[in-house]
């Protein structure tokens, strides 16, 4: 399979856990390039269930490798904490698990420091952040006080920890908040790397080394584009670009040896935390789609908000992102629905526009253009081929096609690996 790089094409949660383990297969590498671990993909194989949030879900391949690139801020206690599960699990992470030394750590200040930033922010302006300590991560690496892995190799470490908790605590203390224990950071840090050091490497000639060979990767994204530092519902977005371009910043690897993008969307369309949601269903069949859809966030067990397919939203990720092909998630969700709407456009104060404004009042005050089509009130579980599904959700996804201008390659109808169409006599 060429290089591929797949995307959240909507606010995340979109199922790119489980597209990424059907992808695996067909790659030699699978490396993440943007987020940390406010991210959280979930991947069902048999009766086992695993949610990742740092490590990449290719893990759980055996003979694929993997690379935390340096584009992600990790946390290293939590990471160990998630490298020992899969590992107690049976999937081993020696020789497969590379973590790039310019990837920037998260320490309990930054977790302290985001909590605190939510707690200030007057009701109605609160981000609903995870709460991991991401965006203070991000920030001191954009004012450059940041620590990376490779600093936390070095003999000079403990003096570098040891200014910039000095720095946040004055922080913490000024907002009246508990500040960190260094003794206490430093001491988990040390431990963590303990188990971290042997993985930590320059992951750029490593990965080129790899392009060199003619070995595939696959792009990990996290979070979506709806959700992108620029192209997002901004403020109430993520600290990193969740888009097509940031699996090349945040891995090394030059824009020119992609080869496609594949977008993960929903059959519907959810999102978690605060800011806008044009076609947000605060109705029966907003509740139903998050009953049958298990609609709960991976990361923050948060009920997730559901509403019907946003091809504005869509569009917008074809534009910003490059997207070659959907991979579409959870239609086996709507196999209840008598009546299913897909938003076209936006009414904004008065008049029609087919376009994510960036304006945050403006997309708040966005009201969906809806169409309607019927639904198909049958199983799609089981089908092998696309042939196999009912007219209606057949005549469905082909309209997605049409309005978003994207030819949908995958479809998943169910949470386990077999529960997806792939296209006949794709590689």
């Amino acid at each position: 399979m060429p290089n591929t790089i797949l995307i959240g094409a909507q606010w995340g949660d979109e199922g790119k856990g489980k597209i990424i383990d059907v992808l695996t297969e067909r790659v030699d590498w699978v490396v993440r390039a943007q987020g940390g671990n406010n991210a959280g993909h979930t991947v069902e194989i048999g009766e086992e269930r695993f949610v990742l949030h740092l490590v990449p879900s290719g893990i759980l391949h055996e003979g694929k490798r993997c690379v935390i690139g340096n584009g992600v801020v990790l946390d290293p206690v939590a990471l160990v904490e998630e490298i020992r599960g899969v590992t107690e699990r049976g999937f081993g992470v020696e020789g497969r698990l590379f973590i790039s030394d310019r990837a920037h750590a998260v320490f309990p200040y930054h977790r302290m420091l985001d909590a605190q930033g939510e707690a200030r922010r007057a009701k109605g302006d609160q981000i609903g952040t995870t709460l991991r300590g991401i965006g203070p991560a991000y920030g001191d690496k954009a004012s450059r006080f940041g620590l990376r892995m490779c600093d936390l190799i070095d003999p000079d470490f403990p003096g570098l920890l040891r200014s910039r908790v000095e720095d946040k605590n004055r922080v913490l203390a000024a907002l009246g908040a508990p500040v960190v224990d260094y003794d206490e950071v430093l001491a988990a840090t040390q431990s963590a790397l303990d188990v971290l050091r042997p993985l930590i490497c320059d992951t750029v000639p490593l990965l080129h080394g790899a392009v060199s060979r003619g070995e595939s990767m696959l792009f990990e994204g996290a979070q979506g584009i709806m959700l992108d530092i620029d192209f997002g519902t901004y403020p109430y977005v993520t600290s990193s670009n969740a888009g097509s371009g940031g699996a090349s910043t945040g891995s090394g690897v030059p824009p020119h040896r992609m080869s496609r993008v594949v977008g993960v969307v929903k059959a519907y369309t959810t999102r978690v935390g605060e800011g806008p949601f044009p076609t947000e269903l605060l109705d029966a069949d907003g509740e139903e789609i998050r009953r049958v859809g298990r609609e709960f966030g991976a990361t923050t067990g948060r009920p997730r908000r559901c509403g019907w397919f946003d091809a504005v939203v869509a569009r917008h990720a074809v534009m910003t992102c490059g997207v070659d092909e959907w991979a579409l998630t959870k239609m086996d969700v709507l196999d209840g629905f008598k009546t299913l709407k897909i938003c076209t456009a936006y009414e904004l104060d008065g008049r029609r526009i087919d376009a994510v404004p960036a304006n945050i009042r403006e997309m708040s005050r966005c009201r969906p253009v809806y169409e309607e089509m019927p639904g198909w009130l049958s199983t799609t579980r089981g089908a092998t081929r696309r042939e196999d599904l009912p007219e209606a959700a057949r005549q469905y996804m082909a309209r997605l096609e049409e309005i978003t201008g994207v030819p949908v390659g995958i479809v998943s109808l169910g949470p386990r690996r077999e529960d997806t169409l792939l296209p006949e006599g794709r590689p």
